[in-house]
């Protein structure tokens, strides 16, 4: 089943500190739902472990993300893939991010993937509202990441 997944999110970190963040797999494993483990295999190149809930169906993921035609700190193309109980996925997205001032950033994304599997069989429209709420957590984390700096420094 295909998927389209695209948005926009501002967030209180200007460019430079939402580009590293975005870049610091330490970052992303507290902000990704449910990853369990992100281990470095290589520069911008990660095996992730996740334990997720679609619907009434929960399992685990194994999978790889990749960064790639990096333009720091503007853009950047993120790409997954796995497999695991709840089914096989794979897809790519683009981020780019606008300082709209010192301390406030736009991060825009698009992309699209393929899901197979057990989780393909909730159908596309639990899909796309679970992708939502995923990303949704994402971006809550991103943004308590940064109000946690902020008490911090």
């Amino acid at each position: 089943m295909k998927m389209e997944l695209s948005g926009s999110e501002e967030v209180e970190a200007g460019r430079e500190a939402l580009w590293t963040a975005l870049n610091d797999p330490d970052v992303l494993a507290r902000c990704i739902p449910g990853c369990k483990e992100m281990m470095e295999t290589a520069q911008d190149s990660y095996d992730v472990k996740l334990g997720l809930k679609v619907a009434a169906v929960s399992g685990s993921f194994d999978g790889k993300v990749a960064l790639t035609e990096k333009v720091p700190p503007e853009t950047c193309w993120l790409s997954v893939s796995g497999g695991g109980t709840l089914g096989t996925g794979n897809g790519s997205a683009r981020f780019t991010i606008t300082e709209i001032s010192a301390d406030r950033s736009r991060l825009d994304y698009s992309g699209e993937g393929e899901i197979g599997g057990l989780v393909a069989g909730v159908g596309q429209r639990v899909l796309k509202s679970v992708s939502k709420h995923l990303t949704n957590q994402f971006f809550v984390s991103l943004r308590n990441h940064f109000s946690q700096d902020e008490k911090v420094g």
